[in-house]
């Protein structure tokens, strides 16, 4: 893997509210603001692991999981009052209890890669709301006899998958590509990465989970109810509590997996390939994943199959010649192995996934898009032709999944994520820049990019994936105290299709008020 490409997967890993009408952002000094924290520290929690904003760690603790640094400017949005580290499921009850009876809402961080920074920042300046960072509550137990394990949000993938393989060599879990994405997050929005055509996402796999719900109660999936349960696995963070732990069932992975990158130019056939690859990758058998990601000059086919070399060329050359890919390509491991190999390159350790460190040096914007029907050569060649325009601001890459096999098998209806049959592949466009003035530029590009692409992906709507978040589609609209269902439909649907009125009807039941809330949380439809 070239150290380039290492660095650009490197960067696009890193990045997975409240309305309470008030004339000014509160102080420390604001009295119900100093209520709010006496409150915290009287359900005891201990001082030191409160944060105000004038606390000397506040910034630093603040600062330690944004991942974009566009979001590290915060004077451009609403910080919290304070930040609560979480070290138990007692402090958390006791964050929603005391916000609640002192008129401050709760957003929680688990990874921080919230595309637009919604679990640590707020758009409107009115905003009173406090951040229980759940990065100390990150525990995993795994049963290896059940195939089972219990994963507390605050872990990272990378976390997950060492304690998995430290207990059980031949399990593995179908989640992100991603090491230092938060669980919490992750599993939020369905969460899919390079075993998603074997197994699906990781939320096909959730069994159970407890949950801090609106009024601090402490649910488990039968105190919960079937609705709840359906709406946390998938239907996003930030609006119907606060999850703090997952009971996930484990796959089986081989003693051996193949990985490969096959790269080609333009000069090479990497467009006839990649016109090829959209219909050839979603109908390959369930054991592979051939994803994409083009840049202005080159396509790289990065795979992983499940099993050797020697049983994977036959298929390749079989189902998909024009890649001619040969066995010099292939490199062997174990799937702990592939996990760094995939995200950090050749020279990386299975103990560099434990890193929870991730921070970019330039600015991101990112959207997603779903096809369901193949784009012509023709217009895959004029889509290169503007990737080629943005190096004049900045980077782009575009990353591209193919859906198929399991994923594509489980019914749309089934968690909140949709975007199941009919769909061939997904695309995340992410825009890279460094400097203000390159930003402005950089955006103008991104934007046209989105536009010119929207003949050719899905339609009524189109589609994106929820935890590729984008308030370009839409944001919330409060209205006599309750985020409109009306204005929500405009992103809603787009993440959730179908699946984003039966969302709204459960939050209605299990928190009507509205209090967790962002500016894409799911409103309530009240009946």
């Amino acid at each position: 893997m070239s150290n380039s490409k290492t660095l650009l997967l490197f960067i696009f890993c890193i990045f997975s509210s409240c309305y309470i009408p008030s004339p000014a952002i509160a102080s420390d000094h604001d009295p119900s603001s100093k209520g709010f924290i006496h409150c915290l520290t009287k359900k005891s929690i201990p001082p030191w692991l409160i944060h105000t904003r004038s606390s000397s760690s506040y910034t630093s603790i603040l600062k330690s999981s944004i991942r974009n640094p566009k979001f590290l400017n915060t004077t451009a949005s609403t910080t919290p009052l304070c930040i609560v580290m979480a070290k138990k499921t007692s402090h958390i009850q006791a964050a929603v209890v005391c916000s609640r009876r002192h008129r401050v809402r709760v957003r929680a961080r688990s990874g921080g890669h919230d595309y637009e920074g919604l679990s640590y920042r707020a758009e409107d300046r009115r905003e009173r709301f406090a951040v229980v960072d759940l990065s100390e509550m990150r525990s995993v137990r795994v049963d290896a006899a059940r195939g089972t394990a219990w994963v507390q949000s605050g872990a990272t993938l990378g976390e997950l998958y060492h304690a998995i393989w430290s207990s059980a060599p031949r399990l593995g879990f179908a989640a992100g590509v991603c090491p230092t994405v938060g669980v919490g997050g992750h599993f939020s929005g369905g969460g899919f990465g390079m075993l998603q055509r074997k197994y699906g996402l990781a939320v096909d796999h959730v069994v159970n989970a407890t949950l801090v719900d609106a009024m601090g109660g402490l649910l488990g999936r039968d105190a919960m109810g079937e609705d709840l349960f359906w709406a946390i696995r998938g239907g996003g963070g930030g609006s119907f509590g606060i999850v703090v732990s997952w009971h996930i069932k484990l796959v089986p992975v081989p003693p051996t997996v193949t990985v490969f990158d096959v790269v080609r130019t333009p000069e090479r056939g990497a467009i006839d390939v990649l016109t090829k690859w959209q219909e050839i990758a979603p109908r390959l058998p369930d054991d592979i994943m051939v994803r994409v990601i083009a840049e202005p000059r080159r396509v790289t086919f990065e795979a992983m199959y499940l099993g050797t070399c020697d049983e994977l060329l036959p298929l390749m050359h079989h189902r998909f010649p024009d890649l001619a890919m040969t066995r010099a390509d292939c490199n062997e491991m174990t799937w702990i192995e592939s996990i760094p190999y995939i995200h950090l390159g050749s020279n990386a350790t299975v103990a560099d996934i434990l890193n929870r460190i991730s921070i970019s040096r330039v600015n991101t914007k990112n959207r997603s898009d779903y096809v369901r029907h193949p784009i012509p050569k023709s217009i895959w060649k004029k889509i290169f032709a503007k990737l080629q325009q943005l190096t004049n601001f900045g980077e782009v890459q575009l990353f591209i999944d193919p859906y198929g096999a399991k994923i594509s098998r489980i019914h749309e209806s089934a968690t909140p994520f949709p975007h199941r049959e009919g769909v061939l592949y997904n695309i995340q466009y992410i825009t890279y820049w460094s400097g203000d003035a390159n930003g402005t530029l950089a955006l103008k590009c991104s934007k046209d990019l989105y536009k010119f692409m929207e003949p050719y992906v899905s339609k009524n709507p189109r589609e994106a994936y929820a935890n590729y978040r984008d308030l370009d589609l839409g944001r919330n609209k409060v209205v006599n105290g309750i985020s409109s269902y009306h204005h929500g439909k405009v992103w809603g649907e787009k993440y959730f299709r179908g699946n984003f009125e039966r969302l709204a009807t459960v939050k209605a039941k299990v928190d009507p008020d509205d209090y967790f809330r962002n500016e894409q949380s799911i409103p309530p439809l009240f009946e």
